[in-house]
């Protein structure tokens, strides 16, 4: 409601064109709570408010709306007002910015950009997506190995006028290869000795990642080294740009949420779910859904091998919902402790034997624990006193069990292997397998037992 409370007051200075007004509205609050205020007013109305605004000031400002806000807005305004503000977002938010534009505007609007802001573009474009390459900034504070502290001091003051936020310095040599790394308070505290120079003051053990990296082994070394931001370099060892904390944020955000999607059955999604066409949904959905639901056919199919078995003693009926249940929670456990452990890198592929042989242990302890709570409740409710009879249910229980943790353990790490996101073995799908082979060895064990 509040975000509505000054429209019309807003829509007044703009008839009225009060250049003051509109200039102290966009400087008054927080950039995002300004954008906020606007989210009524029409693509036009909140550009023309923007064109008020400092350049700084009005990026910032352009940044807090939503994305399809964004991208109305460019693809409906005038291209040479839209290229000025473009050139004047960051990096990486221009070119994440432009992928969800028309390409015959992107390329209207990349004819109107200074040149070096053109080729900064089309190079961060060419990078595969998901790649360090495709989310970093080429905003860094660059500084020669051969300058003396007070030069880099220097240096540094005519760089941040350009730069957005400086996490550290990095020395380069004439060609941009990556020396190493100095922090402004390194420099100030050299500042008694002034003419040291940066390649005898800088630090020249760090962390980096290569252009082609995949953005969750970046987000990954980030939060192990407890970064702020880390340096991308191309093969050559020349630095390209920094990936920062934020954007690694974003990273972690959209790998978990692809990983969520996937652990539950569902194709990952590209946009939210209400923003999310139904019939895109519907699809996403449909196509774990079928794979499941010919599972699930299957296991029709294996009940109906055993249908004579089943007419001759009915009391194995009743037990089926338990089987199933059993092998398919026990199975779903094991792979989403996995794929999870997986994900976050305290398993690795070359650890598979350890893998098998705590699940197997596992299987076995858990196994036992509910065979043996299967078989006082087999043995009374059948009524017959039969020992024999109620053996079948915690012989098949612990079977299951066993089976459904070593399979929920080992497919995630079969598909990983198979150069596969190991989330695609989701617990649906490890589920509806564990339902077949239940049945199967049920059936099996209640044959040998009963004949």
């Amino acid at each position: 409601m509040i975000n509505t409370l000054y429209l019309p007051e807003l829509r007044e200075m703009l008839a009225e064109k009060s250049a003051d007004q509109l200039g102290d509205f966009c400087t008054a609050l927080h950039p995002a709570r300004t954008a906020e205020f606007m989210e009524g007013l029409l693509d036009d109305e909140v550009f023309e408010v923007l064109s008020y605004a400092e350049p700084n000031v009005r990026t910032d400002i352009f940044s807090y709306f939503p994305l399809e806000k964004q991208v109305s807005m460019i693809q409906s305004q005038d291209r040479r007002s839209v290229a000025e503000l473009v050139a004047d977002l960051a990096p990486d938010d221009r070119v994440d910015l432009l992928e969800e534009v028309n390409d015959k505007i992107v390329d209207e609007i990349l004819q109107l950009l200074p040149v070096e802001e053109r080729r900064d573009i089309i190079r961060l474009r060419s990078y595969p997506e998901d790649t360090a390459g495709a989310i970093m900034t080429t905003e860094v504070a660059k500084l020669d190995e051969n300058l003396t502290v007070r030069e880099a001091l220097d240096e540094l003051a005519r760089q941040s006028e350009e730069l957005e936020t400086i996490y550290y310095l990095y020395v380069v040599d004439q060609t941009d290869h990556l020396r190493g790394i100095v922090s402004a308070r390194q420099l100030v505290s050299q500042l008694a000795k002034s003419d040291t120079r940066l390649k005898d003051l800088m630090e020249s053990d760090l962390s980096t990642v290569n252009v082609l990296d995949d953005q969750e082994e970046v987000a990954l070394k980030v939060a192990h080294y407890d970064l702020l931001a880390i340096p991308v370099v191309d093969a050559k060892q020349r630095l390209m740009g920094i990936i920062t904390h934020d954007d690694v944020i974003d990273v972690v955000r959209e790998e978990a949420t692809e990983d969520a999607h996937r652990i539950a059955g569902v194709d990952p999604l590209e946009q939210s779910y209400i923003k999310t066409n139904i019939l895109t949904l519907s699809y996403k959905r449909g196509i774990w859904l079928t794979i499941l639901f010919c599972a699930a056919l299957l296991t029709a199919y294996a009940l109906g091998h055993y249908e004579e078995s089943l007419a001759h003693t009915a009391w194995l009926k009743w037990f089926i919902p338990l089987v199933i249940s059993t092998g398919g929670n026990s199975g779903s456990q094991s792979s989403t402790l996995v794929i999870t452990a997986l994900a976050m890198k305290d398993v690795r592929l070359h650890d598979w034997l350890l893998v098998i042989k705590r699940e197997l242990q596992m299987g076995f302890l858990l196994g036992t624990m509910l065979a043996a709570i299967g078989f006082v409740a087999a043995y009374f409710s059948l009524g017959t006193g039969s020992i024999s009879d109620a053996l079948v249910i915690p012989i098949t229980v612990l079977l299951v069990v066993v089976s459904g943790t070593l399979l929920g353990a080992t497919l995630p790490l079969l598909f990983l292997r198979l150069g596969l996101d190991p989330a695609l073995m989701s617990s649906p799908f490890v589920a509806g397998i564990i339902d077949i082979l239940g049945i199967v060895i049920y059936m099996n064990v209640a044959l040998l037992m009963l004949v």
